[in-house]
């Protein structure tokens, strides 16, 4: 009777963990999408995220250094849905994981954390709270389904810490490898692989950009996404990094090697591509002798630009990161590297960090717009690929799919974006593997009636 009721607990048990299995696998999707738009007086990329009861859109400063999702939560209506967070919860200890003391806690007090600036490097406090993700559900067949991400983890932060931010903003959507960080709380609640991409749009595009969390096939289709390089990814607390082994242009290879290379951080919140002074010395003079070559007239510099030249000829010098090994370049031409400033001036995106700067190279959104950049968190990779624009498309028109083209419509200064997109992939296909390798594990050492086997089996 005994052996006969073990088995039958154990059978029981193994149907619950498969059953349970079945629920998350039923409900998984392979990516979400937010159109990013380009605020023209800041430089800055604006994601909107569609949230709260009832539903209201918040416009957010894309930050790839931070740590989670920030906004002025004083402003507008309030959210019935809206919940603050105990600072003895384990949402709270999530949130703090990086802090000094972040152990200790109050009873019957909120969980307050720091949510960064990343535009003025500012900090303040704000309180974690949670609340409702509205998303728009598509696939192939249908679109338009709202669905919603609950318990969704944000800072409500004070009104003045949007100082710097695009007219309009209500915060930062923070992109970096932390537990509550955007793509980590939906790649845990929505079940979608742990990476996003990012495509930024140019001032000059008709369209919006996209950042996608979870998997970009289904958006950019496999012609796109299989033709990036990949490189090796440097995450840290805030931000993410890649290393330069050399810099070269036009060919030619620059005059200075760092042992290890040149570390360069990507950034969303600098405009144009920063260089640490000494760096950036021999930069200039190896491209302003690269522009003699190719008969480029210097003209007067326009702030913040270090070199400006007539906009006669249009060629410019390529520049070239060389990453991991020679056959591995970011290649920067053309409007990547060149801002104009005139009809008879340009001037290179490419500026003086100073003598402190953080990082040796900080590599700016002028440069990494409608370029597809993956980010891979679970195997530390960075994807990127050549300009867009030299394949004659942008971000937006680039979408596989035209119902979900419909979902990123042209943005101009201010005008409504449209919720998130969730791509949902074919129904899941499950296997039995795991149950039978269970029951063969418990049936192949022994009688499993024998409560000695049992408890030393557990």
């Amino acid at each position: 009777m005994a052996s006969l009721s073990l088995t039958l607990f154990l059978l029981f048990s193994c149907f619950l963990c498969f059953i349970n299995a079945f629920l998350v696998l039923g409900f998984r999707s392979n990516f979400a999408s937010f159109p990013v738009a380009k605020d023209v007086a800041t430089l800055q990329y604006v994601a909107r995220v569609s949230h709260g009861s009832p539903l209201r859109p918040a416009d957010l400063v894309v930050d790839l250094g931070g740590s989670f999702l920030w906004m002025d939560c004083d402003s507008g209506d309030v959210s019935s849905s809206n919940g603050f967070i105990s600072s003895c919860s384990v949402n709270c200890s999530r949130a703090k994981f990086h802090e000094p003391g972040s152990k200790t806690c109050l009873l019957n007090t909120n969980c307050h954390v720091f949510p960064d600036n990343g535009v003025t490097g500012l900090t303040s406090v704000g309180e974690l709270v949670e609340d409702i993700v509205a998303v728009d559900s598509v696939d192939r067949l249908k679109e338009g389904e709202i669905t919603s991400v609950d318990h969704f983890l944000f800072s409500c932060a004070p009104s003045f810490h949007l100082q710097g931010l695009a007219s309009g903003a209500k915060g930062m959507v923070g992109l970096g490898k932390s537990s509550i960080s955007l793509p980590s709380q939906l790649s845990s609640s929505i079940g979608h692989p742990q990476k996003f991409s990012l495509c930024l749009p140019s001032s000059s595009s008709s369209s919006n950009g996209v950042l996608v969390t979870g998997s970009g096939d289904t958006l950019f289709g496999a012609k796109i996404t299989r033709s990036l390089e990949y490189t090796p990814l440097v995450i840290k607390q805030n931000g993410y990094s890649i290393h330069v082994q050399s810099i070269k242009i036009n060919g030619r290879r620059l005059g200075f090697h760092v042992e290890g290379g040149l570390e360069a951080k990507l950034s969303t919140t600098v405009p144009y591509t920063t260089m640490e002074s000494s760096i950036y010395a021999t930069f200039c003079k190896a491209y302003v002798e690269a522009a003699a070559l190719m008969n480029m007239t210097r003209v007067a510099t326009v702030a913040p630009f270090g070199l400006c030249f007539s906009s006669e000829g249009g060629l410019v010098p390529e520049i070239d990161l060389v990453l991991q090994s020679e056959m591995v370049k970011w290649r920067i031409q053309g409007r990547h590297s060149m801002v104009k400033v005139s009809q008879e001036r340009i001037c290179l995106g490419v500026l003086d960090g100073g003598l402190e700067q953080g990082s040796p190279i900080v590599i700016g959104g002028l440069q990494m717009e409608d370029n597809l950049l993956e980010f891979d968190l679970e195997s530390s990779m960075l994807g990127f690929g050549s300009s867009l624009l030299l394949k004659g498309t942008t971000c937006s028109s680039s979408l596989q799919d035209s119902k979900l083209k419909q979902l990123i419509p042209r943005f101009s200064g201010g005008q409504p974006l449209t919720p998130v997109a969730i791509g949902l992939p074919p129904p899941p296909r499950l296997s039995f593997l795991p149950l039978a390798s269970l029951l063969l594990f418990i049936f192949s050492f022994g009688d499993v009636g024998d409560p000695e086997f049992f408890y030393t089996t557990l």
